[in-house]
């Protein structure tokens, strides 16, 4: 019995691992100036005709910077 939960836990964890691994941080970017926001930052909210939302590691890619209030 000892052994079947020490292997369900065991599992479970891994499964919780690989989840946080594939877990890909979303942000706005804006086309026009470059710079990348939280989806919650009020200048996010405020960008309205250039944003787009994609993955934080394309952003980068793409020659983003982080802004200056909610740090990217």
């Amino acid at each position: 019995m000892k052994k079947i939960i020490v292997l369900t836990l065991a599992i479970l964890c891994i499964n919780l691992f690989s989840i946080n691994i594939c877990y890909a941080e979303m942000v706005m970017y804006n086309t026009k100036t470059h710079k990348y926001h939280q989806i919650w930052c009020r200048w996010a909210a405020k960008c309205t005709v250039n944003c787009i939302k994609i993955d934080k590691k394309e952003a980068i890619k793409r020659g983003g910077i982080p802004c200056k209030v909610c740090g990217g």
